[in-house]
């Protein structure tokens, strides 16, 4: 049952799967056979699926022996009893968001998102009942059109799953007024660890009681009533261990109730019924500014008591998480005065007046009242974005670990102080943040873990036992909503008593005789220093390739970034990540997927080096979108990343067992045909730039279009992209457009030249004819050129060729791309340092200089070559803000705009929303990406992908917008995005600058 690696009839490396921990590769492969023959239809113990799932978002990694994807309810439950038949551990996993390491584990990994499906949704009841593997936003948009929404909403609501949820008793920012996800289980279908399968609630219970597990448990609760009245359910975040309280009479003995949170150590949840309520679309948000953090947390109870029950969030954050929000680009809405600020909202017809009374009670320094929906989403993205960016933005990175500690509200300042207190004493850095109106503290600190040193823990696990005693003197709770898990359970005797423990051990008993269900949490836990990720050795790459400037060209420390909170898993975006993921649902194509595999390579144990299998299986259906660069909140760069190992698998290798090669040997492979053809499109280009009136006609005879195909790796169904029979720079010179020359300009600029020339006349605008508009498509230079002749401006060509090396980049082709762009930056630099802006007509061209530039050239005029090129919107918008540029009029004018997938994550698209908005024209702009992405949709083995990709968002929009309005301007700048729409849709597009021109 092993899958096998493939890499499109290339394999670089033939070794079979690297060994198997735990309990060895024979039971590795029983547990996959017994699975399958148990009707669990997708399993795998391959090296890649194992790989990925070996860690969460702690800071764990546990390799597994085999994962399982069940597709309906009764294979979860053959899973379980497999795990019972072999004594094999079990692991309950959700969307592996976890911060605590409660969703890694030996033995069977249990990946529950195919099990997705929303059975009802019962308006007048106000609940819904779910399959666990429902993602939450799915279910919000699925109560939306009846007015509710499920309250508790974490950060990660985008992926996470209800059941994952359930089971760490998930709370989000809105706790404060919707509950925790143990407050909103109305009924629950359970199998537990012994076996029995149990119903408890309206929807499931039994007349007949609660079955024979369940009466067990309340027996248990029954002999222990003082006890668990005094130990239990003190605060609302009080989440660590086991929530007895539910189990209490006065508290209907709701069995439901308890299980959530107990991290799947004592059953899974195969189906609930949860709690709906009304979503007020009249929600109206109070910033209040303070001076210090802990001042903010020490207004809390003051404003609680203000409007008792009123008020659905009351969260905090400070300048520090703010300024890595702004330094990562987001904008940032305006802030009222102060270093610290609590978000408070309420809702309803008088969130005002209510508000008001929160304001008078505030002592804030500054405040703002917010009732856009827009700008108030804007501000609350800032601690969905602040976990991931916190992770990266301090000298060394910090992890979750302390991540989630609660205490009575009213504690909540002075705990503050001594927490930040003791980060001091530590030497030790972190952002605090979080659920101030609960009393929970978010906060990811800079622990000193260094690869491969043993004592590397030891700051950390001293930093943690000491908050725990600290914490300990407030009645606090070591986990305020993500559960105990690997890093905590372990100090749980710090927090309860003996007695209190012997409540957990006998539940678990109860529920897991064969301790089966993610064992090591809880009761009887690991040692919270075993099995640490950071401290796994790491590999230094045998050849220097990309600079990698994020991480001072340490390849480990970028795949590193991904620390798994898994923006890019979300099933739907509003970006551009992760365009492979939103097609296929399939973790090894998400950027997490991916990162996962390379850590693991980088490590070397699991994954032998870059140029393993597993390592070109996770890449392939990459199609190096640059998406991730700018909507993960780690700034991972899947792209760049893929490209180093490509690099580093063909053009440096590695020694027959995998091992690196010393500094400055090589073994280069043999690449891909297509690397060698459509990887230097380019240059393939110029040379047959003279016969293309011929070229283009023999691509119309099917066996001569065939056979070129067949040689450059296209794959069949493909058309074959159509050479420009007059290039822009021939057709401009017909049109009487101005040729710069470099030498010319540099001697204006008083630079050292070899000879004297002659004086150059410096237009307007300059117009760099990149090697796609040159040769592919000259329309949207020559359209440009007219626009701006409109103008009365004057326009000139940069006279020399220069190729940003954007298919060398993708296809790995590292030396002789670091080759084109120090060539780019020289034949550029006089111009971009002239009086006249210099323009580009390729969006991907044109985020190339704007980062891969950077990357591979280490010549200081690169960088201003990166800010000196402008897109056609950039200099319109410059122009126009000048007044020597006129909008045409586009009123009336339906657009429908594919923004190139590398434009929208580097240089940004606003600017060219703004300008077709303010010129009059109504505008859709899709989300994703195209799905050809240069030539990855290209190449053989990709077109299903690419096809699957296009159907999610852009072919969709396009039909339905034609349907509404036959009329409907498609947009599309990038080269790839007009190919695939003509190949797919069979839709004529038009670049920005032939929509101006044409009016």
């Amino acid at each position: 049952m092993t899958t096998t690696a493939r890499h499109d009839g290339n394999p670089v490396a033939d070794h079979p799967d690297a060994e198997v921990t735990g309990r060895g590769a024979e039971l590795a492969a029983e547990l996959a056979a017994a699975l399958t023959a148990a009707g669990v239809s997708r399993v795998s113990d391959s090296v890649l699926e194992r790989g990925m799932y070996s860690s969460d978002a702690s800071l764990y990694r546990v390799v597994p022996e085999v994962v399982a994807r069940p597709q309906h309810v009764d294979e979860l439950q053959a899973v379980h009893e497999v795990s019972r038949t072999l004594g094999v551990p079990v692991t309950m996993r959700g969307a592996g968001t976890s911060i605590a390491g409660n969703a890694v584990g030996e033995g069977i990994v249990v990946d529950t998102r195919d099990l997705r499906t929303i059975h009802e949704i019962d308006p007048e009841r106000g609940v819904a009942r779910v399959d666990p593997g429902v993602v939450h936003a799915d279910l919000q948009r699925a109560a939306a059109p009846y007015g509710l929404r499920f309250g508790p909403d974490p950060s990660t609501h985008s992926r996470c799953t209800i059941g994952g949820m359930i089971g760490n008793n998930a709370c989000g920012s809105r706790a404060l007024g919707y509950g925790r996800s143990s407050d909103n289980v109305v009924s629950a279908k359970v199998l537990f660890g012994n076996g029995e399968v149990a119903g408890f609630g309206p929807a499931y219970g039994s007349d007949e009681g609660p079955g024979s597990t369940g009466q067990r448990l309340l027996d248990l609760a029954a002999g222990e009533l003082g006890h668990i009245r005094t130990h239990f359910g003190r605060f609302g975040r009080q989440i660590s261990g086991y929530s007895l309280e539910h189990l209490l009479p006065e508290n209907r003995g709701r069995i439901e109730r308890f299980l959530a949170g107990t991290e799947g150590t004592l059953g899974t949840l195969l189906e609930a019924e949860v709690r709906l309520v009304a979503d007020d679309p009249r929600r109206m948000l109070l910033m209040l500014g303070y001076s210090t953090v802990a001042e903010a947390a020490d207004a809390v109870p003051a404003l609680l008591q203000a409007a008792p029950g009123r008020l659905i969030a009351c969260e905090g954050m400070d300048s520090r998480l703010v300024a890595l929000v702004r330094g990562a680009g987001k904008a940032i809405p305006e802030l009222p005065r102060g270093s610290s600020w609590l978000f408070v909202e309420a809702t309803g017809a008088d969130a005002g007046s209510v508000l008001a009374e929160v304001e008078k009670a505030s002592e804030a320094v500054g405040t703002r009242y917010v009732d856009d929906a827009a700008e108030a989403a804007a501000l609350w993205r800032i601690r969905e974005d602040g976990a991931g960016l916190a992770g990266i933005s301090l000298q060394t990175p910090a992890h979750s670990g302390w991540e989630d500690s609660a205490v009575p509200p009213e504690h909540l300042g002075e705990w503050m102080r001594i927490f930040e207190r003791l980060m001091a004493e530590f030497g030790l850095q972190g952002y605090p943040y979080g659920h101030f109106g609960d009393g929970c503290i978010h906060c990811r600190i800079d622990f000193p873990f260094h690869h491969g040193e043993p004592g590397s823990t030891s700051v950390f696990a001293e930093f943690m036992r000491t908050c725990a005693t600290e914490l300990a003197a407030f009645g606090g709770s070591l986990s305020g909503e993500h559960g105990d898990g690997r890093v905590r359970s372990e100090l749980l005797p710090m927090m309860y008593d003996a007695k209190s423990l012997e409540l957990f051990g006998a539940a678990k008993e109860i529920c897991d005789p064969q301790n089966l269900l993610n064992p090591g949490i809880i009761v009887d836990p690991v040692p919270q220093t075993a099995d640490i990720r950071p401290t796994q050795p790491t590999r230094e790459l045998p050849w220097p390739g990309l600079r990698m400037i994020h991480d001072d060209g340490d390849y480990a420390a970028a795949a590193h970034r991904c620390s798994g909170v898994g923006r890019c898993v979300a099933p739907k975006t509003a970006g551009v990540m992760c365009p492979s993921y939103t097609a296929t649902r399939e973790e090894k194509d998400s950027t997490r997927g991916r990162a996962r595999i390379l850590q693991e390579a980088m490590d070397g144990t699991l994954v032998k080096g870059l140029a393993d299998p597993a390592v070109h299986e996770a890449l392939d259906l990459c199609l190096s979108c640059k998406g991730c660069a700018s909507d993960c909140p780690a700034g991972v760069d899947m792209a760049a990343y893929k490209s180093e190992a490509l690099y580093q698998t063909y053009d440096v290798g590695v020694g027959p067992e995998g091992e690196p090669l010393g500094q400055g040997e090589r073994r280069r492979r043999l690449r891909p045909r297509s690397h060698y053809l459509l990887g230097r499109l380019p240059m393939w280009a110029r040379l047959a730039a003279p016969f293309a009136p011929l070229l283009n006609t023999l691509m119309r005879i099917p066996p001569a279009a065939a056979a070129a195909k067949w040689i450059a790796g296209i794959d069949p169904r493909r058309s074959v992209p159509k050479f420009a029979v007059r290039t822009l720079q021939r057709a401009a010179q017909r049109a009487g457009v101005a040729r710069g020359v470099g030498e010319q300009l540099r001697a204006q600029a008083g630079e050292q030249v070899d000879e004297k020339p002659g004086e150059q006349q410096v237009p307007d605008v300059w117009i760099w004819a990149d090697s796609f508009t040159d040769h592919f498509f000259p329309q949207s230079g020559l359209a440009a050129i007219e626009f701006l002749r409109s103008q009365g401006l004057t326009v000139a060509l940069v006279g020399e060729k220069g190729c940003c090396g954007l298919p060398w980049i993708t296809t790995g082709q590292l030396d002789q791309a670091r080759r084109l762009s120090g060539q780019t930056v020289e034949t550029l630099h006089p111009y971009v340092t002239s009086s006249a802006p210099v323009m580009a007509l390729e969006p991907s061209c044109l985020a190339t200089l704007r980062s891969d530039l950077l990357e591979l050239s280490d010549r200081p005029e690169a960088a201003e070559v990166a800010a000196g090129v402008k897109s056609f919107a950039e200099v319109v918008t410059a122009l126009a803000e000048q007044g020597r540029v006129q909008l045409p009029d586009l009123t009336g004018v339906d657009v429908v705009a594919q923004p190139h997938c590398h434009q929208r994550s580097i240089v940004g698209w606003a600017e060219d929303e703004a300008l077709l908005r303010r010129a009059g024209a109504t505008v859709e702009a899709v989300p994703g990406c195209c799905g050809l992405a240069g030539n990855f949709g290209v190449e053989k083995g990709h077109y299903e992908m690419s096809v699957a990709v296009a159907e999610t968002n852009l072919l969709p929009a396009v039909r339905q917008a034609r349907q509404r309005a036959p009329e409907t301007i498609v947009l599309a700048d990038g080269m790839s995005c007009r190919i695939q729409l003509d190949d797919l849709a069979d839709v004529q597009t038009l670049h920005l600058a032939e929509l101006f021109a044409s009016r």
